[in-house]
């Protein structure tokens, strides 16, 4: 349609149109795509308007002259559409590693435990959710659109990551609070509230550092369900989470002990195993929950998810 538009432009007017409404878009100039994009983008305009002999327009030209000098974005913006018909925004690193993190990206294992949660919405429905190691936030900001929670707790410890995850909070629509700015209303305590939906959940990020973590802390996150994606990766990192899980049972005085459910790519057969050995050691029982075969958000090679329900 663009391009017969442009074949049958009488003059660069259209074409004018389609440039603020693209790219020099206001929304385009706070987000903009990747400067290969807005390459592509301008030249093949510049093309389809030479084709039409329509009047020169210079401010196409001028963006064009901008945009090569620009270099390619080390983020982007990725839109991922749910089953509901809702969509997450996220911004996100264009490299795996970057700023000294891992977390500026979305891993495979939380696409997976995204699309799980959005198959058992009865889980999280009018409940108080803690997620570690929440990264940028795709699996927590899915559920909050998706599965109704009373209060969605993101956590994380790097700094870079705790930035952009909240930033993906909001451009998500979500406003989220400090830790312990209020007290956190569990189901239990929630139950007077019968009937109430959770349309627009209260949601809460949290800095926090497992092995520094201090039982002041974990009472004000106090959670119904607990849940984590591609947290199991290195040694080091299964022991400090053992060590999470372990003052999570024990600093929970006489409440019901949280649901947990932990999300993970086998990317290291013997390290995953270390992490059974682990949970076992510590004396925690569980159990695999059957995953989709595959995941709606990943097009290329499915990779091997698996994930455990934990019982602390």
């Amino acid at each position: 349609e663009l391009e017969q538009s442009l074949r049958t432009a009488p003059d660069s007017a259209l074409l004018a149109d389609i440039l603020h409404k693209t790219i020099l878009h206001p929304l385009c100039v706070k987000y903009p795509p990747s400067a290969k994009y807005r390459r592509c983008f301008l030249t093949e305009l510049i093309k389809k308007l030479e084709s039409t002999a329509a009047e020169p327009l210079d401010e196409l030209y001028e963006a064009l002259a901008d945009v090569l000098k620009e270099e390619d974005s080390t983020h982007c913006y990725k839109n991922y559409l749910l089953p509901t018909g809702a969509c997450v925004s996220l911004w996100e690193s264009t490299a795996l590693v970057s700023g000294g993190t891992t977390g500026l990206v979305t891993w495979e294992a939380a696409l997976h435990l995204a699309q799980w949660a959005l198959h058992s919405p009865s889980l999280f429905r009018d409940r108080t959710i803690l997620e570690l190691g929440s990264g940028i936030g795709f699996t927590g900001i899915a559920i909050c659109k998706a599965c109704q929670p009373r209060t969605f707790i993101f956590s994380d410890c790097h700094p870079r990551v705790l930035t952009q995850l909240g930033e993906n909070i909001h451009l998500n629509g979500f406003i989220p609070e400090p830790a312990g700015a209020c007290s956190i209303q569990t189901e239990s305590q929630g139950q007077e509230l019968e009937g109430e939906k959770c349309q627009n959940p209260k949601v809460i990020v949290a800095e926090l550092d497992w092995g520094s973590v201090t039982e002041k802390q974990l009472q004000g996150l106090r959670a119904d369900v607990v849940i984590a994606a591609d947290v199991v990766y290195d040694p080091e990192i299964i022991l400090a989470l053992i060590g999470m899980l372990q003052k999570l049972s024990t600093f929970r005085a006489d409440r019901k002990a949280p649901e947990v459910f932990i999300a993970s790519t086998i990317r290291n057969p013997d390290t995953y195993q270390l992490f059974q050995a682990e949970l076992d050691k510590a004396g925690f029982r569980w159990q695999m929950i059957p995953a989709h075969s595959s995941c709606d958000f990943l097009y290329d090679v499915q990779p091997d998810v698996t994930i455990l329900q934990l019982f602390i």
